[in-house]
């Protein structure tokens, strides 16, 4: 019973059936099973095999060229159809390379304008390309080695095959290589821009650190000078506020000696008890720089224009 397609060769071999094998020789009881595969249209892949079996050997897939270079190597039958497959095919994959070779040339000519996306396309494209060619190579062997006797002088003629693979594999791989040095290229570019965008934002954070150190700096020397003002009122306030208590008509049985050591005292005592303490020292003999940095404070404050309100009753006009 002739085999049509893939999946039917697939099943044939007691192997459950699919139209993409994994490997590209499949072995059963009843033959052997060449998978390949070729650029199609766009990114599709066209699916191609050889069936070796007890009856015969089936092509599968699409038809074949005719008047294939078979001719010319004296090869006919099913040798001649083996020979012409695999330079067909060993074609089409020249052809697909020399495709993404001419995309590239234009990608590396415009430079930066060409999307990063369509670059790692162009990566996946070849990696399928160089994947189908030695997907070929893997069934030449075959065909040179344990199939040879199913293709009489096949294996004695398909050194032009290897060749036109090699010279395939090789477009390929410099193909390949020039788009992953492209690809670091761009990367490099990118870490580079990253780089500039990032230094960029350090400086201004430094910037922004400094305005903010140099604005804590002036506010704590607004703070000094109101912890001194503080100070200052609470010893002025204590002996005003005893002066307002004797001075009240209730407290005229106290007398006038008295009154005058209690304001004495409390006039002195707490400039004496304030004024002599380490850190109230400490700041009174800083002041000076205190003011500076409330000059530069001030100096840094914006000018706002007074807004004039309308007069009641006039709009806008």
């Amino acid at each position: 019973m002739p085999i049509g397609s893939i999946a039917e060769a697939i099943v044939a071999l007691g192997k459950p059936a699919q139209e993409s094998p994994r490997h590209p020789v499949l072995h059963g009881r009843a033959g052997t099973l060449l998978a390949l595969s070729a650029p199609g249209e766009g990114s599709e892949v066209e699916w191609l095999g050889v069936f070796v079996g007890r009856d015969g050997v089936d092509f599968l897939g699409p038809p074949l060229p005719t008047n294939g270079p078979s001719s010319s190597a004296g090869l006919s039958g099913d040798s001649a159809r083996l020979y012409d497959l695999f330079f067909s095919l060993a074609h089409r994959y020249m052809e697909r390379v020399e495709e993404v070779d001419e995309r590239l040339a234009e990608a590396q000519r415009r430079g930066r304008q060409v999307p990063l996306a369509h670059v790692w396309s162009l990566q996946r494209e070849t990696a399928l390309v160089r994947a189908q060619l030695g997907r070929a190579v893997v069934a030449l062997v075959e065909c040179q080695g344990p199939l040879s006797e199913s293709f009489p002088k096949f294996a004695a003629t398909s050194a032009p095959i290897e060749g036109e693979l090699d010279r395939a594999r090789a477009f390929a791989a410099n193909v390949s290589q020039s788009l992953s040095d492209l690809i670091l290229l761009r990367n490099a570019e990118e870490s580079n821009r990253i780089a500039e965008a990032a230094n960029q934002l350090s400086k201004t954070s430094n910037r922004i650190a400094a305005l903010a150190n140099t604005s804590n700096i002036r506010m704590l020397g607004i703070t000094y000078v109101a912890l001194l003002l503080g100070l200052v009122s609470a010893v002025v306030l204590i002996p005003n506020t005893a002066a307002t208590i004797l001075g009240m008509p209730s407290a005229a049985w106290v007398p006038g000696l008295w009154v005058d050591l209690l304001l004495v005292g409390l006039a002195v005592v707490p400039i004496l008890v304030v004024f002599s303490r380490p850190w109230v020292r400490t700041l009174l003999r800083s002041l000076t720089e205190s003011e500076l940095r409330i000059q530069e404070g001030i100096a840094d404050l914006p000018e706002l224009p007074a807004e004039t309100p309308s007069a009641p009753g006039k709009g806008v006009t």
